[in-house]
């Protein structure tokens, strides 16, 4: 850290310091309170998200029972071929958010296969998307867990050290160039107080010297 000038240009750049930071100090508040709230939001979403895969879960099972017969071989029916995600810039964070779900289903015969097969792929298919709804959603609240973190530290950055430290740098200015002030102005009297006695001096003198 570099050593404070007591001068007046030091001063002029810490006004000049004080005064950005002040500037800057609300629009960084008012972007932490904006990601607090959208942070507070994606962890509910993420509730949601995680209780309505739960929910698909169980539905599945108590809406068709007959998935307990063991003699039901239902492996591969549906897979999950890749999904595609986006980016949403919230408060300037990008966030990412689910665009498109690809699945593959395994043929089967509808005039073979019971009628609720079709239920079941579209039931698999919607536990799915929850899930992975659901782990988005996690990773949104992670993203913006730690923007709210990286601006509080930035806010507390600037309204606990930057602005108090400039206000103290330009207070130890000022007090040394007041004091520096004075000196010089006591200086300048007492020199100017020895040039006048000098100067009696010299007079008297004279005047002693046309007497003799």
């Amino acid at each position: 850290m570099s050593k404070l000038r007591l001068s007046k240009h030091s001063l002029q750049q810490q006004q000049q310091q004080l005064k950005l930071y002040e500037k800057l100090l609300p629009s960084l508040d008012l972007k932490r309170r904006q990601l607090t709230v959208e942070a507070q939001k994606a962890r509910e979403e993420q509730r949601v998200a995680i209780e309505a895969a739960n929910a698909l879960e169980m539905k599945i099972g108590e809406e068709l029972p007959m998935l307990a017969d063991e003699r039901l071989d239902l492996t591969g029916l549906v897979k999950m071929d890749g999904y595609r995600v986006g980016e949403q810039n919230v408060v300037g964070t990008r966030l990412p958010i689910l665009e498109q779900m690809n699945f593959v289903v395994s043929d089967y015969s509808r005039m073979a296969t019971p009628a609720w097969i079709d239920i079941l792929v579209q039931r698999l298919k919607d536990a799915a998307e929850a899930r992975v709804r659901s782990r988005i959603a996690g990773e949104r609240v992670e993203i913006l867990s730690h923007a709210v973190r990286r601006i509080t530290q930035r806010v507390n950055l600037f309204d606990k050290v930057l602005i108090p430290d400039a206000k103290k740098n330009i207070q130890r200015i000022r007090i040394y160039l007041g004091d520096a002030e004075r000196a010089s102005v006591i200086t300048s009297k007492l020199a100017k107080a020895k040039q006048q006695k000098n100067n009696n001096s010299w007079e008297d003198d004279d005047t002693d010297g046309v007497a003799s």
